[in-house]
């Protein structure tokens, strides 16, 4: 006689069994994915909503219902990679929603016309421009200012619980920029407390500083420290700096403010344009 894989003895199982034993085992759609490899039967099984429903936010009609677009999909895992892949604007288009592939956890990017930019309200200052790529209509660019100043604000409630989540500003520099060489202070507070810390980080705007530190000696807990001090540059062709760290637990629904302020404030400052403040799912918390 033959010697049968593992995945003939799944052929007489009861689908339902399969179903059940899937979607009590699984916890993430990488798990679903790879199970679908076992056996047909177990990829129909670990393809059904029933298994990609775990997937989705409990909260995700709501969500979908403020999109400024329809958004179509044929089941539950269509669905689920629609939202990883194809960011969706919400909130009359100052919001923009998406899921983190590996946990579907919730991810937004707070749009510049949301954030609280001192001046921004002044053309002399601030100008309100369309940019190819942005995910909004429109971003925030620095004309001419001396105080640099910017906040962005969410609700706990609004995000995945049990997360730590990241904080970026999200940002890019014109052709000529002026006096943002100098460091910036950034910090986010959950329900008015610091966590962890004011930082200084350099927005770097010639490339310099990056430049520096991939020439210099630093190694493990100093190279990751200056890392965090600079610039990213993302796919998007955006930069990202990092803003902090904190932790969504299942508490009360805590006001979260993310803020950039420069230290400098009798310099003139110009070049910067700001598409808006992400924030991303760091870590789960188990």
């Amino acid at each position: 006689m033959g010697k049968k894989i593992a995945g003939d003895y799944f052929q007489v199982l009861p689908e339902e069994c399969i179903s059940n034993i899937i979607s009590s085992t699984l916890i993430s759609p990488g798990d679903a994915c790879r199970s679908s490899l076992i056996s047909s039967i177990f990829k129909s099984v670990a393809d059904s909503d029933l298994v990609w429903e775990k997937f989705l936010p409990s909260d995700l009609k709501e969500i979908i219902s403020r999109s400024v677009s329809p958004v179509v999909s044929s089941s539950n895992k269509d669905l689920f990679l629609r939202l990883c892949n194809y960011p969706i604007l919400i909130d009359e288009g100052k919001m923009n929603f998406w899921l983190e592939k590996w946990s579907g956890r919730k991810c937004f990017m707070v749009a510049a016309r949301e954030l609280w930019i001192v001046w921004a309200d002044s053309p002399q200052y601030w100008s309100w421009i369309s940019l190819p790529g942005s995910r909004f209509r429109e971003v925030a660019k620095l004309g001419d200012v001396c105080w640099l100043e910017i906040h962005g604000s969410i609700y706990t409630q609004t995000l995945s619980p049990k997360t730590i989540y990241a904080v970026y500003l999200v940002f890019k520099f014109t052709e000529r920029t002026h006096g943002l060489e100098f460091p910036v202070k950034v910090n986010v507070q959950v329900g008015g407390v610091v966590v962890p810390g004011t930082r200084r980080v350099y927005l770097d705007p010639d490339g310099s500083l990056r430049k520096e530190l991939q020439n210099s000696d630093l190694r493990g807990g100093d190279l990751v420290k200056r890392e965090k001090e600079l610039p990213l540059a993302r796919k998007d062709e955006w930069l990202e700096i990092w803003l902090g760290d904190f932790v969504n637990d299942e508490g009360e629904n805590r006001h979260v403010d993310m803020s950039l302020l420069g230290e400098d404030g009798t310099s003139w400052k110009s070049g910067l344009v700001v598409q808006g403040i992400e924030l991303r799912p760091k870590s789960p918390i188990y």
